[in-house]
């Protein structure tokens, strides 16, 4: 719809490292009343489609802090879905995901760059939810440092897809947990 400009407020009009509780904040969203040991795939009840969303993030107080796109494509089964803010500050955050929804959404990979001012610990994490090999290239200390490592990464992993499958829990599911693989410099499964 043109000429409308949806928005995404931070918490409380926080601006420190703005997009650093997203995630966490959608997680715990997502995992509201989770018991680590009843994580499940989630069915496919909306399957995703073609998609071109323009975005404006802003604080509660209406002052932008980045805009972005939201673009998904669509091959069969298979959705590439990448995320991309570009902030006032210069700083990046850029996400692509590739994911199968076929009867359960499954994660196939996920790319994330986080860069610039707004993000203290600059950081580019790639997951193959395949195979489980995580790479982390972070920075410390003004050198960087590189990470790769085979995890046993579960069928249920979220990475790049919290908000499709808030959109597809069904209203009387008692609970929903989801496996997460942590966007550190040490990377590690989350179930909780």
């Amino acid at each position: 719809m043109r000429g409308a400009e949806p928005t995404v407020s931070t918490l409380g009009g926080v601006e420190r490292s703005h997009l650093s509780w997203l995630v966490p904040f959608l997680t715990w969203a997502l995992l509201l009343c989770g018991n680590p040991g009843s994580a499940a795939l989630v069915p496919v009840r909306w399957r995703e489609g073609v998609v071109h969303g323009f975005l404006v993030l802003r604080t509660l107080e209406g002052k932008r802090l980045a805009a972005g796109d939201l673009i998904q494509l669509v091959r069969g089964d298979q959705v590439t879905s990448e995320l991309v803010f570009h902030f006032e500050d210069g700083s990046l955050y850029d996400e692509t995901t590739v994911f199968s929804q076929r009867h359960t959404f499954r994660l196939l990979s996920d790319h994330l760059v986080q860069k610039g001012p707004s993000f203290p610990h600059p950081i580019e994490v790639s997951i193959n939810g395949i195979t489980g090999w995580v790479t982390v290239r972070s920075t410390d200390n003004g050198k960087e440092k590189v990470l790769t490592e085979q995890l046993s990464v579960p069928a249920d992993t979220a990475n790049g897809l919290t908000l499709t499958l808030l959109k597809n829990i069904r209203p009387e599911a008692p609970e929903t947990v989801v496996s997460l693989v942590t966007p550190t410099s040490k990377p590690r499964i989350v179930n909780s």
